[in-house]
């Protein structure tokens, strides 16, 4: 753990977002963290933190900054339908705006989403050159696989045009997001030949992450995720790493009665 510092930044079209980075000289490894539902809260800022003393520049935009009421927003009373297009648009200009830090070494960009923002770092990693993708439950439920307006090309496309590593972290007991669900974005990452890390954790709910909501959060499971992150941070966006073997992990603990259909919404 090192000592970090933060401030306030505005990127590209009047985007606001959180950076958090180690304090000292030297060219460190980035990461854009992308908000759940909520947008930019207190938990995400706690996360780019947390994140920053483990050696990384983190930045946090708000990807929903274009909603009208943010206060409602934040606290879950409305939500932003963030295109998949438009998620692009936003992580460019994020990168254009840490760039400009002295501290950030562009050439190691990890992109990491939680719950609504699971799947952009998907879609933003079959667009743009990045070193990793990372997911946290989101991007496998069912509704993540049909084409819509919000969503014009198909997930299974999406993926077989990714070119860096993925993680992922799931709760089995998520009421969104199934087992089975995993295992297909799984099944689907393998038959493109894509490396992943990919955790599914007994016991946990949707949202298991977000020590704000006593409800859903998970104390053992958390701690066991964010350490399966940053491990796989720090072989992926290291100055040495090769992506040549393809590398398949795959961590999954569920309950012998295991019924997705008994899986419950908790706040």
């Amino acid at each position: 753990m090192t000592n970090i510092e933060t401030k306030a930044i505005t990127c590209a079209g009047d985007m606001p977002a959180f950076l958090a980075k180690p304090e000292g000289a030297g060219r460190k490894p980035v990461v854009v963290l992308m908000h759940e539902r909520y947008g930019l809260v207190d938990h995400t800022r706690d996360l780019a933190k947390r994140c920053a003393s483990d050696g990384f520049v983190v930045l946090a935009p708000n990807f929903f900054y274009r909603h009208p009421d943010q206060a409602v927003l934040n606290a879950g009373d409305s939500r932003y339908d963030l295109a998949d297009l438009e998620s692009v648009d936003y992580l460019d200009a994020a990168l254009a705006a840490v760039a400009q830090d002295p501290n950030a070494d562009m050439e190691r960009v990890a992109v990491a989403g939680y719950c609504q923002t699971g799947r952009n770092p998907l879609i933003f990693a079959a667009q743009r050159k990045i070193a990793a993708a990372i997911v946290w439950y989101g991007a496998a439920s069912k509704r993540e696989w049909l084409v819509n307006e919000r969503q014009p090309r198909p997930l299974e496309d999406v993926i077989a045009d990714v070119t860096c590593p993925v993680f992922g972290a799931f709760g089995a007991a998520d009421h969104i997001i199934a087992v089975d669900d995993v295992r297909r974005m799984r099944d689907c990452l393998e038959q493109n030949k894509k490396s992943y890390d990919i955790n599914v954790y007994a016991g946990a709910p949707h949202g298991w992450l977000n020590d704000t909501m006593p409800g859903r959060y998970r104390k053992p499971q958390a701690e066991a995720g964010w350490a399966a992150q940053q491990r796989f941070l720090a072989e992926v966006l290291a100055a040495d790493y090769k992506p040549d073997p393809i590398s398949w992990r795959f961590n999954c603990a569920f309950n012998a009665d295991y019924d997705f259909s008994k899986n419950v919404r908790l706040e």
